[in-house]
């Protein structure tokens, strides 16, 4: 079955013309991103550039990039010229998924047509030194964004936010949120809180990404629940036990919430109770029962917490859950299970995985890769480590931090070994 329903969008195109609703391209989106088979057919004729934009949103945001490329290429067939919109969508999946090249590609065809370079794409640029070792020039582009006069918004101030945290410079990026708290229209939002508890709790300052947990409930706002699982998993390395208890018991959910603090129960039994509650369907049963609705969220957040426990028959399962659903697992999923096995020591199923993500049309990003080579790297397979970087890097990927790191360690032990 073709991921693109032509007979649909032909249809589609002689009923409504050029006035096609942004919301009926989401819905055409929505059928055509449920088929998970390869680009059989070309697209025929041309369509507003607003349903190209969705369309390469959609693709993107599942990771297959070579979907998206064929939709520009048929942009280009048509003589459709990208918009600034197409333009961020590009710059947001590229810098993502480590793509560096790509990403200055689209920033330098932005400046050439002089498409305003919004706060949005200063906090990319940001991130692109940050992610490739330059937090220094990162932190530079701040003077550049007041010479030109745009104003600092939270998009820029969590960018900040986030490039003290990944380079350890915690009291900075504490100094940052101070900063925005004292200001009357830049309160921090659910992205700075997270920033900001992931990077605390990354470098081991535990007590202070929980004082950080306490403070974001105090503004009415819930962490990501991904963000809940690096909290209590890292309260439980330390042995934390009752902190987990009562850093849920503390979580303030308003009566519209009781979604999210399901939600949150589930994970402090996975987490919490070392894996006890270990069936997946007798869990996302009950979470059901309590009226959450089954979403690609909902079973990432599960696969999530089982994976970092290492409990990968639990993970495959809920995979396994949700495409019975009806909804089919993403990069950012298969992502998740290449974790799971390499936790679990299991590194020739989390190759597997890999395997799988190319063959099915998927484009492994600078996460699939780096988390391959920890899984390699924990079961002291070293001497596939430079391999997996070198691949990384002839599909396009830049090494971040973590992926240089790995391959400097593993280096090191190779060079012991002779």
């Amino acid at each position: 079955m073709s991921l693109l329903c032509l007979p649909s969008f032909h249809n589609f195109r002689e009923t409504r013309s050029w006035e096609i609703r942004q919301s009926e391209a989401q819905s055409l989106l929505r059928i055509t991103l449920s088929r998970m088979s390869g680009f059989y057919r070309q697209l025929s004729g041309s369509y507003p550039l607003r349903f190209y934009n969705a369309l390469l949103g959609g693709y993107l945001r599942k990771g297959q990039l070579e979907l998206a490329l064929r939709v520009l290429d048929h942009m280009e067939l048509e003589n459709v010229e990208k918009n600034q919109e197409t333009c961020e969508i590009l710059l947001n999946y590229f810098v993502g998924a480590g793509r560096l090249e790509e990403s200055w590609r689209v920033v330098n065809e932005m400046k050439k047509r002089e498409f305003p370079l919004t706060s949005f794409v200063y906090g990319k640029i940001i991130r692109i030194y940050r992610d490739n070792g330059m937090w220094k020039k990162a932190l530079g582009i701040v003077e550049e964004i007041s010479e030109i006069g745009l104003p600092m918004d939270v998009e820029i101030y969590n960018s900040i936010i986030d490039t003290f945290g990944k380079y350890g410079e915690l009291d900075e990026a504490l100094q940052v949120l101070r900063k925005m708290q004292s200001s009357s229209d830049l309160k921090p939002n659910i992205s700075t809180w997270n920033s900001l508890i992931r990077w605390h709790c990354h470098h081991g300052a535990v007590d202070k990404a929980l004082e950080l947990f306490k403070m974001m409930q105090d503004q009415g706002l819930y962490p990501d629940p991904r963000m809940f699982v690096k909290l209590i998993t890292r309260l439980g390395e330390k042995g934390s036990w009752n902190m987990i208890s009562q850093s849920f018991e503390s979580i303030k959910c308003r009566e519209d919430r009781k979604d999210t603090r399901a939600i949150y129960a589930a994970l402090v039994e996975i987490v919490g109770q070392f894996g006890s509650f270990q069936d997946p369907e007798e869990l996302v049963g009950r979470l059901k029962s309590e009226g959450v609705a089954p979403s690609a969220n909902m079973f990432c957040t599960l696969a999530d917490a089982y994976a970092q426990q290492g409990l990968c028959k639990q993970t495959v399962k809920v995979l396994k859950m949700m495409e019975k659903e009806g909804t089919e697992p993403n990069l950012i999923m298969l992502n998740v299970l290449i974790n799971a096995f390499g936790n679990a020591g299991k590194h020739m199923e989390a190759l597997s995985i890999y395997h799988h993500i190319k063959e099915s049309g998927f484009t492994p990003d600078v996460v699939t890769y780096s988390t391959l080579m920890k899984a390699f790297t924990r079961a002291k397979k070293y001497e596939k480590v430079p391999e997996i970087f070198r691949e990384m890097e002839a599909s396009g990927c830049s090494a971040d931090r973590k992926a240089r790191q790995l391959l400097q360690n593993a280096l090191m032990v190779l060079d012991k070994r002779h």
